[in-house]
């Protein structure tokens, strides 16, 4: 198995996917909100308000805020179409065009007539964006739900908001359910910060790329050349027939997961190379590596899929 996230050409580059302004329910402006990642040393952001009608459907134009050393991809939340619990679909699309059409949602509720969540996923992939299913414990989602959203490229893991706001913020189990009905899918951990609580600064991504440009990022994120963390950093991974060794900040535990309760994993004090034998992992549909600090902060890279 190969992971080309750390074998690619270019550098690691920070940046939070999911995040709102004063364009729809976030509590500060879109200059604040970009001047707030960049200070905290963000290298991107992609400000992603809710597209729905009280709002005016925004795809906020943050060309005007970026500056040496941080960029902006411009996004947005989508809702339209019921879920089963019949509450209404959040999709996240990253690199979604200004001009993209309103799905005509005029309340934050499904109404009758309106394309599908499905619909609109696939609509905002065809237009150009990474399309990420968002927050999907803090929703309800059903395996279901999640297998008819075809076009999502990732699943949002790791949402630092509705994690400290309502214990809701993971997203692993539909990942892995939808990896062993046979989805190729990333992950994706964000904040979805609105800033009126401690929603902010808590979940990223790493994208390697060669540069910190719009296009070049988003391409990245499409081709899942990225890692997610709340903290620790993953340096190299090599995979093995029967081991992957991994380089990363010092960590308490790695582990690597498949299927079921297919587990591997090494525990010890400020480890920062491991090898770690797969067991009966060998031979797997796909693998994914955890890294937990002291803190019990985590880090998590992409699915790898043998051949």
């Amino acid at each position: 198995m190969r992971d080309e996230t750390f074998e690619a050409p270019g550098r690691f580059w920070r940046g939070n996917l999911h995040c709102h302004s004063t364009l729809s329910d976030g509590a500060l402006a879109p200059a604040e909100v970009c001047r707030r990642y960049r200070d905290e040393g963000y290298d991107f952001i992609s400000l992603t308000d809710h597209f729905v009608g009280p709002f005016g459907y925004p795809v906020a134009d943050t060309k005007p805020f970026r500056s040496n050393g941080f960029t902006t991809i411009p996004g947005a939340e989508l809702h339209s179409g019921a879920l089963q619990n019949g509450e209404l679909w959040h999709i996240l699309a990253v690199g979604l065009p200004e001009d993209f059409a309103p799905s005509q949602t005029p309340r934050m509720v499904p109404v009758e007539g309106q394309e599908t969540g499905p619909e609109l996923a696939a609509r905002a992939r065809a237009a150009g964006a990474f399309v990420a299913i968002a927050h999907p414990e803090w929703s309800g989602l059903t395996e279901a739900d999640a297998l008819s959203l075809e076009a999502a490229h990732a699943v949002e893991v790791y949402n630092h908001g509705s994690e400290v706001e309502t214990d809701r913020g993971r997203g692993f189990h539909t990942l892995d359910r939808l990896l062993e009905a046979g989805r190729r899918l990333t992950l994706v951990a964000t904040d979805d910060a609105h800033f009126k609580t401690a929603d902010h600064f808590g979940g990223w991504v790493m994208v390697k790329a060669g540069e910190n440009d719009p296009d070049a990022l988003l391409a990245a994120l499409k081709a899942g050349r990225m890692y997610s963390s709340t903290g620790p950093q993953i340096h190299r991974v090599t995979w093995e027939a029967r081991a992957v060794e991994v380089a990363c900040s010092p960590a308490v535990t790695v582990a690597a997961l498949g299927p079921g309760s297919a587990a591997a994993v090494v525990d010890g004090l400020s480890m920062t190379r491991v090898r770690l034998p797969l067991g009966r992992l060998v031979g797997a549909p796909w693998t994914r590596l955890v890294v937990t600090d002291a803190a019990g902060r985590k880090a998590w890279t992409n699915p790898v899929f043998p051949g």
